[in-house]
């Protein structure tokens, strides 16, 4: 995990490896509620195999020849897994669904009903996790050593860290794109998402954004993959400016930003603050993650401010899931802790050289944001480790937007992906 330094068990983990193949890392949503039967919405139930929720939603909209904004979903799935996810598609009918699933690449169309509302993004309970974890060694010893430390962090709470599908794994940047923004480089943002080649890219793609490095934009976009789709749409933009202005001018940067879908957009600035929050759950973590502290600024299940409360009954409140400690995601507004936790919260903002004002983002006020406190733990439950032929199969369940790599790298004790 980005950032992230403390583990809450103490057992030594029984390392492996994840997904070796696809069918190794299964998720489920569990949807607040089931769709009706009947309404104007149509729900598709789908299950994807290496694709992300973003890509699949665009090919479904141009496959129905329709705007992406009538489209919903719940939340973002892992890609390189086996995911079954609702997607909402407004004022379509199941029949004028029907021979969609032939065109839809790694898709599978298992079910289509009516719904009277739509799907919005958070409209979920959490997820179902089902992991393979292979090259354990001996897999009846693994199995019990998971078992053990399912079982405590079913009891105290597992660290909630962001895992690196919010900023990338062969390019963990995305994090640097929301930090070039809140420090006012719009430019500098653009430049980081499709410039600045990695050297753990393909080398095709490194050429591809050396180019674009290079000032050379038309040649860039020529020789990107059609994989590099987010790139490339802003390109597109980037060339139409310069050649109507005959430069790129901070409004090129600004537009060609705009141009990506929003959920996209947005995820610049929340990397960056979970790059940020990771540290300070690293940090308070030390302290014990099921028990209050001086200065902890305490959240209930609804991500309310708990005010009043006696420190024996919070304890017990806090061992039951029904308050948590919590770490700021940083805003323009968030509250910061007192004491001695306040000023480690401080710190990281210090080492960043940030204040609080600068999530404002002023060229792009839209993608700034005022923070939040975040609980710094969350509840797992159904949990399970069996040995097989092949390793070691976990199976639980964590609320929505909790990753379940917070609970491998418990596991495991190892960072993974």
């Amino acid at each position: 995990m980005l950032n992230a330094e403390t583990y809450i068990t103490s057992q030594k983990g029984i390392g492996g490896e994840i997904r070796t193949i696809n069918e190794d890392f299964y998720v489920e949503e569990i949807p607040e509620t089931p769709p009706s039967g009947e309404g104007p919405n149509t729900w598709i139930w789908i299950e994807k195999n290496g694709r992300t929720t973003l890509d699949v939603v665009l090919d479904i909209a141009r496959e129905l020849k329709i705007n992406r904004k009538q489209m919903g979903f719940a939340g973002m799935k892992d890609k390189r897994a086996i995911t079954r996810q609702w997607i909402c598609i407004s004022n379509k009918t199941p029949e004028e669904l029907q021979g969609l699933e032939d065109k839809l690449h790694h898709v599978k169309i298992i079910n289509i009903v009516p719904n009277q509302k739509k799907l919005r993004m958070g409209q979920l309970i959490g997820n179902k996790f089902r992991l393979m974890v292979r090259d354990v060694g001996d897999t009846e010893p693994a199995a019990q050593e998971a078992t053990k430390i399912l079982n405590e962090l079913e009891k105290r709470g597992v660290a909630n860290y962001y895992g690196f599908q919010r900023f990338g794994k062969d390019r963990p940047n995305t994090h640097l794109v929301g930090k070039a923004l809140i420090k006012g480089g719009v430019k500098d943002a653009v430049d980081r998402y499709i410039g600045h080649p990695y050297d753990t890219e393909p080398r095709h793609i490194q050429e591809a954004r050396r180019l674009y490095d290079q000032g050379e934009l038309e040649e860039s976009l020529e020789s990107m993959p059609s994989g590099m789709r987010y790139e490339k749409m802003m390109l597109r933009t980037l060339i139409k400016e310069k050649n109507k202005r005959g430069e790129l001018v901070e409004n090129s940067y600004i537009r060609a930003l705009r141009s990506l879908p929003k959920p996209l957009s947005r995820m610049f600035v929340h990397a960056y603050q979970s790059y940020l929050f990771n540290r300070a759950v690293s940090e308070r973590s030390k302290l014990g993650i099921d028990q209050y502290v001086e200065g902890d600024i305490l959240i209930d299940n609804e991500e309310h401010l708990i005010h009043e409360f006696s420190r024996e009954e919070i304890n017990q409140e806090i061992k039951n899931f029904q308050a948590h400690p919590s770490s700021p995601l940083y805003g323009s507004k968030v509250p910061l802790a007192g004491g001695k936790l306040g000023e480690m919260e401080q710190k990281i903002l210090d080492e960043e050289n940030l204040k609080l004002d600068d999530f404002e983002v002023p060229p792009m006020p839209k993608l700034g944001s005022h923070g939040i406190r975040r609980a710094m733990r969350f509840r797992i439950w159904d949990v399970a480790a069996e040995a097989t032929e092949e390793g070691v199969l976990l199976s639980f369940s964590i609320p929505k937007g909790c990753y379940a790599t917070s609970v491998l790298r418990e596991v495991m004790k190892k960072d993974v992906y």
